[in-house]
Formats: C-alpha cells, structure tokens, sequence
C-alpha cells in the first residue's frame, strides 16, 4: 500500500496542474461556504426559538393571571416546567423522566419581593437516561428562557387539588417560575434540510470551475506551445527562427520579445562567430601562403636560392603567424572570462613611461611622452592585460605616423585618462566606430604591409571594458586622436 501511495505523483501539465488546483481550491471554498451557511441557518434558527420561548414563557404566566392553569402538552410547542416556592406545578410530558415523584426538575423559585425580575434566562443540562420517553432531552444541555411572578399576583385556587395545595403552602411573598427549554430540533432540521440541498451542489460547482480554468488555461497556454514549438526549431548554427508574439500584452507576449531579443542576439553571435572564424582563416592563410610558397622555392631550387634571405622572409612570414596567433588567443581569453579584472593596483603612470620608451627606442618615429604629470593614476586591473592595451595603442599609432606619436596621460575626476595622438592621415568620423571591430580595415594594402590584423584596436576595447572604462576616437586637426578612459583605484584608510 505504502509502495503505492509513493508512486502517485502530481501531473506533469501545467495545464493539468492548474485544472486540477482550481478544482481542488473550488471544492474546498464551496464546501467552506455551504458549511458555514448551514451554520448560519442553524444560529438564525437558535435565535428565532429563543423568541419563541420567551414568547411562550410570557404566555403561560398571563394565562395563570385569569386562573388558566396550564396542563401537560398543551401550552406550547417547546417543553416547560411550572414552578412554585413549594413545588412543581406542571411540566410537558417529555419531562416526565426527570421529575420522579413529582420533584422539579429545575430549581425553585424563593422567596421573592415585591417587584421581582420578571423575564430571565438560564441553561439547564439533562442526565442521560435510558428508554425511549427520555430520548429527546437526555444528555442535552439547553438555553432555558423564564418568566417570573409573585404568588400574590395570581388566584388561590386551581382546576386539581395539588396545585391548590402548593399554592395554599406557598408563602405570601413567595413566587411562581415558568421555564421555556430552548431545544435545538427546529434549527438543527433546519440546517440539515439546507445542507441536504447545497452540498450536491459543491462538487457539480468545483468541476464547473475546473472546467473553466481548463479551457482559460488551455487558450492562455497556446501561445507558450507556438513559442516552445518555434524556440525547439532554433539551432547555434541557424538562430534565424523568431517567434511570434501575440498581441495580448501581458506575461506571456512579454516573454516572447524576451525569447526574440535573446535569439537575435544568439544570431548576432554566431555571425560575428562566423565572420571571426572566417576572417582568422584568411588571415592566417595569408602569412601561411607566402611561407609555404617561400620555402617550396627554395626546395625546388636550393642551388639557386639566397638562404640568408629566405629565412629571413620565412622568419617574418612566421612571426606574422605567431602575433595573429597570439591576439586570437587573447581576444578568445576575454570572451570566455565571466569573472571581473581581479583588485591589483597597477600605477599607469608608470606603466606608459616604459611602453612610451619602448617605443622610443625603436626608432621608426618619434614618441613624446607627456606623462610625468599625471599624479596618482592607480587602477585595479591585469597588469599585463593594460600593458597590451597601452602598447596597441602605441603600436596602431606609429604604424600610420608620418613622423611622431604622443602619449599623455591625466587625471580627470575619478578616471585615469590616456590619450595617444599621431600626426598621420587620421580616420574618417564615419569609420571612427568601424575600427574597433574585429579583423577592420580601412586600407586593407598599407595594414598588411605594415603587419596589420585588424585586431589592435578590437583588442584595447575589449581590455578598456573588461576594467570598467571606454575608449573612443576624438576630434583632431591632424592625424587620429585615441581617448581611453579607465576608473581609478579606490582609496582606502
């Protein structure tokens, strides 16, 4: 049985879910409901019995003023007992069993004065007893309603000798009591008929409402299986699917310009994956091309070839090879990092001194450095990662200088700016975006003759933004004007 019970589980569907929820949560509130109406017909009962008891009670006490003695039944449709200072007058007959040898059942009345209380109210709790006669009352506590009268009030005499006798035995100021027991039949078969006919009701009103939130469920749903359907059909390589989104405006069309938002950029990134692999084919079959013809004329003509300089194309041809190489490798290391640059003080200032010196000493142009002012400019970044960028930035600049590069750098508000400006034939405002792009060109003949990749400045990008800073290119009078901007260090203590 256990083993059983384990393997029921809830269904799978959303659909089915909420049908089911919904039909569940129904039953309960409607069950709920019917439960406390049933309750409320039963108290609305109680009250209107208790009116009636007193009403009754009123009765049986006025009447006792003209000499109308009460006797068994007749009174009244609730049971009642009448009681003296001496003793019990009359009672119903359902009270029989609980005043053995005439003895009341409820307590006596005592000696009273002139204006006692007249209407009041008490409970009385019955014994259990067997047999039938006692059925009704027995094991009952109930609200008992009273009337009250002096004994002055009413005639000395009566229709039997016994109540003339109490009466005669009772004191002067002695008093008469009428009790009216409050029985809960009327409000319990009240309630039970009202029960009898809302309680069918509750499951035929559950599965209405479970059929309603299966048919909602089901056409709020189908736009959520159109998107499954078409998100199912969308590959890496063929991201080009979209899905449609349904003119409704809520959770679920929002949802859907999610998906196509996330799709396009998934297209936009297999495209540039695309384009990346095939731009790093071609450049790598170039420089791979010319050694590969290089060494195989050698091969052919080894009598004939000047080694000195064929290792010395193939040499250049190789290193070619090597820093393509290396700046895919780089540019793959930070698409793939998902963690920020770690919290290592790098001084930019001096870091640029030694690129700017570097540069220097090579000799091809000039470089001014002018960045002894720049004061306090600590960053928190990979050392080796800034040095790359300052050095791409230097390195793009003396590629298309016509005679000097000049490096600054400066401390403005909380950033540490560098700037790096040569004096060669610049670059277009419309290209001014185009050239941090991967594997660009803007004068494809001049770059590979000066070993361009066209990932310098692709290069400086992604380092500047993988440190929380910018690069751009300003406005210049002459030559191109590189801008980079990156946060400085916070200080501590």
């Amino acid at each position: 049985m256990r083993a059983r019970i384990s393997r029921i589980s809830l269904p799978r569907s959303l659909q089915a879910r909420t049908t089911l929820a919904a039909g569940l949560a129904a039953f309960v509130l409607f069950g709920a409901g019917a439960w406390e109406m049933g309750h409320v017909a039963y108290r609305q009962r109680m009250s209107q019995t208790r009116i009636e008891a007193q009403n009754e009670a009123g009765d049986i006490l006025d009447g006792m003023t003209y000499s109308l003695w009460p006797g068994g039944d007749e009174e009244g449709q609730l049971p009642y007992e009448i009681d003296v200072t001496g003793g019990l007058i009359s009672a119903s007959s359902g009270l029989g069993p609980f005043e053995p040898g005439r003895e009341a059942f409820m307590p006596l009345p005592g000696i009273g004065g002139a204006n006692p209380p007249f209407w009041g109210s008490t409970a009385a709790r019955f014994p259990r007893l067997a047999g039938k006669a006692a059925a009704a009352l027995s094991g009952q506590t109930l609200a008992v309603e009273t009337a009250t009268l002096p004994t002055s009030l009413l005639p000395r005499g009566g229709e039997s000798l016994s109540v003339f006798d109490l009466m005669t035995r009772s004191p002067p100021d002695g008093l008469v009591r009428v009790y009216v027991f409050v029985t809960t039949a009327d409000a319990q078969a009240a309630q039970s008929a009202l029960l009898h006919d809302l309680y069918p009701v509750v499951p035929f009103g559950a599965l209405l409402v479970a059929g309603v939130a299966f048919l909602a469920t089901r056409r709020a749903l189908r736009p959520v299986e159109e998107i499954r359907v078409r998100t199912a059909a969308v590959t890496a390589n063929d991201p080009r699917e979209r899905v449609a989104v349904p003119k409704t405006g809520d959770e679920i069309a929002r949802l859907a310009v999610t998906i196509n938002d996330t799709l396009e950029r998934l297209d936009s990134a297999s495209r540039m994956q695309r384009r990346f692999v095939a731009d790093a084919a071609h450049e790598l079959r170039s420089p791979l091309a010319g050694l590969l013809a290089t060494l195989e004329v050698a091969e052919a003509y080894p009598d004939r070839a000047d080694w000195p300089a064929t290792v010395a194309v193939a040499t250049r041809q190789a290193r070619r090879v090597q820093a393509l190489a290396d700046d895919l490798l780089l540019l793959a290391r930070l698409d793939t990092a998902s963690s920020p640059a770690p919290e290592q003080p790098v001084d930019l200032g001096d870091l640029a001194q030694d690129v700017a010196a570097d540069f220097a000493a090579r000799g091809k142009v000039r470089v001014r450095d002018e960045t002894g002012s720049a004061g306090n400019a600590v960053v928190n970044g990979i050392p080796l990662q800034l040095e790359r960028m300052l050095r791409n930035l230097v390195d793009n600049a003396t590629r298309f200088a016509a005679s000097e590069v000049g490096i600054s750098l400066t401390v403005q508000d909380a950033d540490a700016v560098i700037t790096v400006q040569d004096d060669g034939p610049g670059i277009p405002v419309e290209d001014r975006e185009r050239v941090f792009e991967r594997f660009t060109r803007l004068d494809d003949d001049r770059s590979r003759d000066t070993g361009g990749s066209g990932l310098g400045l692709a290069i400086v990008r992604e380092i500047a933004e993988r440190h929380g800073g910018t690069v751009r290119l300003g406005d210049s009078k002459v030559g191109a004007r590189l801008t980079v901007r990156i946060p400085l260090a916070r200080q501590t203590g």
